[in-house]
């Protein structure tokens, strides 16, 4: 009997080691599946087929969307020196026959990715210069991003982003590339079908070349640079000067010329009001890009109604938008003068510049604005963008 009770015993002990032992087998082999279940595309439905989805405005000026567009029922498609290559929907929150709505499934995936587990450690910084694989990155508050990101793998691979994983935080990009490479320096385009970019609240993009599908908890801005991807809000989406096309649609031909060998020239006059008519102010400059980063050119332009006098340098300059042959077509330069800073835009339409545009905004040193003129055909004079 007591050889009986001792086997007795030392089975039982082994069973529990071997239970034990088995259990963290388990977790040792869940660790790598959940994490390759978190890297799972989300299912967008039939929100998948659109290049800007918004519940109640997508407004565009001097954009081209190359894709479809839909707001819900009541919402607003608005377009100032734009076109949309694709279909509009108005009532992209109506189901007919009881079939799923576009802006439901946003929804239902803007949802579930907020549920979405996070691997390693949160993301900081601009990510300019950062290499990242294939996974689920998260910032736990708002991302301010710039310069470089570099997606390692192929276009078969999956990037979720997740910005303000703790509830609260928008996504600002300024001069933010994206760009996939595989392991042999080749290039492929992210586009919508395997980065997606999760926002909290609001996303901000301002001359930079994006990729990938932004769901955001509130409004989508975009202003210069390139979009390959799609854009999915809660609230609106608001284009300005950007190029923006869906990967069903075929991305974007990549830019291909030398921005760095630019120079912007012109000269002539636009149509301001005075008490009594219309009035007239006058202009002239020269911009192009320096050897340390910045830029040089001089700036001159004189409100012959009210007096204001700007006479300054150059320090920034950026295209905004492009022809089709890859070459700028919109120019933003920033400057400063005595009486504070300017901020000016000019378009190229091809010779002899009766359709050339141009705008401004000055600014005082205390920051208050003394003039602001959108962007508008020139009435006499021309306006040079030189390959």
């Amino acid at each position: 009997m007591k050889n009986l009770m001792v086997r007795t015993r030392t089975f039982t002990m082994l069973a529990s080691r071997l239970v034990v032992m088995l259990l963290f087998a388990v977790l040792l082999s869940a660790a790598p599946f959940h994490a390759k279940l978190a890297q799972t595309p989300p299912d967008l439905g039939t929100a998948s087929s659109y290049a800007v989805l918004a519940r109640q405005a997508v407004t565009l000026t001097d954009s081209t969307i190359y894709g479809d567009v839909g707001v819900c029922l009541g919402g607003a498609i608005t377009l100032t020196r734009s076109r949309i290559e694709g279909a509009r929907d108005y009532a992209a929150d109506i189901a007919y026959d009881d079939f799923p709505t576009p802006y439901g499934d946003f929804l239902i995936a803007y949802n579930s990715l907020a549920d979405v587990l996070c691997e390693g450690k949160p993301l900081t910084g601009t990510l300019d210069g950062v290499t990242l694989a294939p996974g689920v990155y998260c910032f736990d508050a708002a991302a301010t991003l710039t310069g470089v990101l570099t997606l390692l793998g192929s276009s078969s691979d999956t990037w979720i982003f997740k910005i303000g994983n703790g509830g609260t935080g928008a996504l600002t990009g300024t001069n933010f590339s994206v760009v996939g490479k595989t392991s042999t320096g080749e290039t492929w385009q992210a586009c919508n079908n395997n980065v997606y970019w999760w926002v909290a609240q609001a996303a901000t993009l301002t001359v930079s070349n994006f990729q990938g599908t932004i769901l955001a908890g509130a409004a989508i801005t975009v202003t210069g640079g390139t979009f390959n991807g799609a854009a999915l809000a809660k609230t609106a989406v608001t284009l300005t000067g950007t190029e923006f096309a869906s990967c069903d649609n075929g991305p974007i031909p990549p830019i291909v010329y030398n921005y760095n060998s630019i120079k912007v020239t012109g000269g002539g006059q636009i149509p301001v009001p005075d008490p009594v008519s219309m009035g007239r102010a006058t202009f002239g400059f020269n911009a192009q890009p320096d050897k340390k980063g910045g830029a040089k050119g001089n700036f001159n332009y004189v409100n012959h109604v009210t007096g204001l006098h700007v006479n300054g340098s150059v320090d920034i300059i950026v295209v905004l938008t492009l022809n089709l042959d890859g070459s700028p077509k919109t120019v933003l330069f920033v400057g400063t003068w005595d009486g504070g800073s300017y901020f000016v835009t000019v378009e190229d339409h091809g010779e002899p510049g009766r359709s050339d545009e141009f705008g401004i905004t000055v600014t005082t040193a205390a920051g208050v604005q003394t003039e602001v003129r959108s962007q508008r055909v020139i009435s006499n004079g021309n306006i040079q963008v030189h390959k």
